[in-house]
Order: structure tokens, then C-alpha cells, then sequence
């Protein structure tokens, strides 16, 4: 009897992945797409503005007609990845299909024009809003189309930035602190495969980072000891310092939200101021480095992510410029995303810590560039995959122990309203 029952288990499962690959194909090759023709035009718009740096003055209007787009046509899209999130959740209103070409179109202004954003918002977006429709159109029940927008979180993410494992758990991990969901993982691996794959099928190409061999470091630091001890002792210092500017990060978004809307009593004076704020900042500084996403810089020794895994490719304080303009850009409306902003941060940061404890510069940019997006939005599993997907996995216990103490430092803050609490994390009942 219990092989029987056995036997009819493996055909459900058999099944379920049947199922669940014929939603997740087209949902991937779509979401996929529409992601490869954002990063295109995002390299298109970035280059028209370094090469065009007078498109900064106009930042201010952007951001009012950005404000007047979503006025007028956005609705409950406003809410970006919180209203997908909810809508996990607990169904309701469902993800709208106006989402993609406004978060699309949006976002481009964003960056055509100086803002400091980044891009996973716009994919994690369109995937939820293709899954919405895909979902009306197949008539799915709840259950399923609560697992279908978490696929199609999951190909958004997943296709962004080439890092289809994190994308999957990523979907999964950040719904809720303390929990996650293993019924849509299949779903949610399938539909970040499939999207990946589309994307680089389109011909995009990602960002390569690397670090050093580990031999190579530690032969550098302690060359009689087989396990590093002080290089580890390091690495936690530096988690705390990367959860640390995570927790910063998030309060501070939210609080230049909160009280811009508070003290401006019309709205479309937000954008409007937030745009001029940044304009003055980039003077002030007289350096363009912080605006846009910051992967690479126009410049001649220019910060940017790239350059922080070099000796001398960030200064000390290079890490809290690009987290106040982000903010700002936020704070007061622009589209686009915290990631890849977040990127930037953690290993302008882990750059800074490297050059004042000596530990391997490229190593700490890494570990940085992964742990300050683990303490901002609470997924310290899916920033250690992405850790292994991005570097490779010499150095995984590294990205843990950053990651997780990163996840631990940030306390209950995070990018991410929808974002649940289940348990807290010394392990109590919320």
C-alpha cells in the first residue's frame, strides 16, 4: 500500500513540474525579453548622458513628469515591488499590465537625466506585472497565481543580473523574515533559468567581477596558517559596518519619503526638489560618479563599482555619497530601483575598510558588494548565492559570514514595505 502511495506521490510531482514549466516557459522567454531590451536602452540612455552632462539640469522636470505619468496612468502601480508583494501576500486588485511601460519608461527618464537608481526594481516589476496578465489570461486560481508572481519575480531578478539561483531564492527569501515558501521554489528556479537564458539570448552581456585566488590572499596575510583567522575576524568586523549602511540605507529612504511629503504640501514640488538637491550635490562635489547606476564611470579613475575592486578605486567617504544621492533619487519619487545602488555602497565601503585593515581589497569590495544588499533587503541566503554565481565559490564562507552578519546588523529595517516579519531575528514570534 505504501508503494502505491509512493508511486502516485513521484506521478503528482511528475505533474506539478509539467505544469509548472509549461506556465513558467512563456512567462521567462517574455520576461526575459522585455528585460533584455531594458538593459539595452538603459546602456543607450546612460551613454547619451555622459556624453550629453548638460541632461542633469533638467532632472527636476523629470521627475515631474515621471510624477504626472504615474498621476495619470499608474494607479495602484505606484506601489512598484510593495504592491506585487502584497499582492502575494494576500490577492486583491492583482499586478496591473500598465506597470511594464511605465516602470520601463520611468525608469530610462531616471537615468537619461542623473538619478541615482538602479534596474532590479524595473525587472523584478515587469515580471510581476507579465505574470499578473499571464495569470488573468489563463485564469489561474489564487494559489496559483501567487506562485506565478513569484516566478515572475524571480525571471525579473534572475535575468537583471545574470544570477538566475539568487534570482529563485531571492523571490522566495524576501516575501517575509524568518519564513520562506519552498512551494513555488521549482517555479521560481524554472522561470529564472528560462529568463537568463533569454536574456543573454538577446545578446546582453553582464558586468565580470573577480577576485584573487584564496591562496593568493591569504599567502598575502598569514601565509603559515591554512585557515585565515584573522582575515575571518576581519570579515565579521566589516559585516557589522555593510548591515550597518544597509540599516542607513533603508531609514534614510524612507524618512526623506516620509517627511518630503510631510513638509511639501504639493506633490509634484517632491521630484522637483529632489532633482535639485542632486544637481547642487553633483557641484558641490564636482564629480558625475554618483549619479546613474555607477557599474563603470566615464571618467579617468572615476569611482564606480568596477573600480572599487582596484587599489585606490574608492576614497573613504566614496560610499556615502552614492547612498545620499540614492536616497534622494528614491526618497523623493524617481524610478528604478536600490540594488544596484546598494552594489556600489557595499563595495565602495568594503574598498574603504580593505585599505584601513589591510585585508584584500578585491575580496572585501566583494564581500561588501553582496552583504550591503543582504542587510537592506533581508536575504542573506540569496546574496551568499549570489556571492558564489558572481565570483565563483572559492571564498563562500566568506560571503556567509559577511552576509549573515550583515543580515543580523540591519535589524528589522529594509528597503521592501511589503516585506513581512515573521519571527525576529533572535528567533521570537512577531
Amino acid at each position: 500500500m505504501k508503494k502505491i502511495k509512493s508511486s502516485f506521490e513521484q506521478l503528482s510531482i511528475f505533474l506539478h513540474l509539467l505544469k509548472w514549466s509549461a506556465y513558467a516557459l512563456p512567462l521567462a522567454v517574455l520576461v526575459g525579453s522585455l528585460v533584455a531590451l531594458f538593459l539595452w536602452l538603459l546602456d543607450k540612455v546612460t551613454t547619451m548622458r555622459e556624453q550629453h552632462e548638460w541632461l542633469l539640469f533638467l532632472l527636476p522636470v523629470a521627475g515631474v513628469l515621471i510624477f504626472f505619468l504615474y498621476k495619470y496612468a499608474g494607479k495602484n502601480a505606484e506601489a512598484g515591488n510593495n504592491l506585487i508583494m502584497d499582492e502575494i501576500h494576500e490577492p486583491g486588485g492583482g499586478v496591473p499590465a500598465r506597470m511594464t511601460p511605465l516602470v520601463l519608461i520611468t525608469t530610462l527618464i531616471t537615468h537619461l537625466f542623473g538619478g541615482s537608481a538602479g534596474r532590479e526594481g524595473t525587472a523584478v516589476q515587469m515580471g510581476g506585472s507579465m505574470a499578473g496578465l499571464l495569470g488573468k489570461w489563463m485564469r489561474l486560481n489564487r494559489s496559483d497565481l501567487r506562485i506565478l508572481l513569484m516566478a515572475g519575480m524571480a525571471a525579473g531578478f534572475g535575468a537583471v543580473f545574470g544570477t538566475p539561483l539568487t534570482g529563485a531564492i531571492f523571490a522566495l527569501e524576501v516575501l517575509a523574515v524568518g519564513r520562506i515558501n519552498h512551494t513555488a521554489l521549482l517555479p521560481c528556479f524554472i522561470a529564472a533559468f528560462l529568463a537568463d537564458i533569454t536574456c543573454s539570448a538577446w545578446g546582453i552581456r553582464h558586468t565580470h567581477y573577480a577576485i584573487a585566488p584564496l591562496q593568493a590572499a591569504a599567502a598575502h596575510l598569514l601565509p603559515y596558517l591554512h585557515f585565515n583567522g584573522i582575515l575571518l575576524m576581519k570579515v565579521i568586523l566589516a559585516g557589522i559596518c555593510f548591515g550597518l549602511a544597509g540599516f542607513f540605507f533603508a531609514e534614510l529612504s524612507r524618512n526623506i519619503k516620509k517627511y518630503s511629503t510631510q513638509y511639501i504640501k504639493t506633490p509634484w514640488l517632491v521630484p522637483l526638489a529632489g532633482g535639485c538637491i542632486i544637481i547642487v550635490l553633483t557641484l558641490v562635489l564636482g564629480t558625475s560618479d554618483y549619479l546613474g547606476l555607477g557599474v563603470t564611470s566615464a571618467h579617468t579613475n572615476g569611482v564606480s563599482i568596477v573600480s572599487s575592486f582596484q587599489p585606490g578605486g574608492a576614497g573613504y567617504t566614496s560610499w556615502f555619497w552614492k547612498l545620499l544621492f540614492t536616497a534622494i533619487t528614491i526618497g523623493t519619487g524617481f524610478k528604478g530601483g536600490e540594488v544596484t545602488p546598494l552594489f556600489f555602497i557595499g563595495a565602495a565601503l568594503g574598498n574603504a575598510i580593505a585599505t584601513l585593515t589591510g585585508a584584500p581589497i578585491d575580496l572585501m569590495a566583494g564581500l561588501g558588494f553582496i552583504a550591503v544588499f543582504a542587510g537592506a533587503t533581508n536575504t542573506p541566503i540569496a546574496c551568499t548565492l549570489m556571492g558564489i554565481e558572481l565570483f565563483g565559490g572559492e571564498y563562500t564562507l566568506y560571503y556567509a559570514i559577511a552576509c549573515f552578519t550583515a543580515y543580523y546588523f540591519s535589524g528589522h529595517s529594509g528597503i521592501y514595505r511589503a516585506q513581512r516579519v515573521m519571527s525576529t531575528k533572535t528567533g521570537a514570534s512577531s
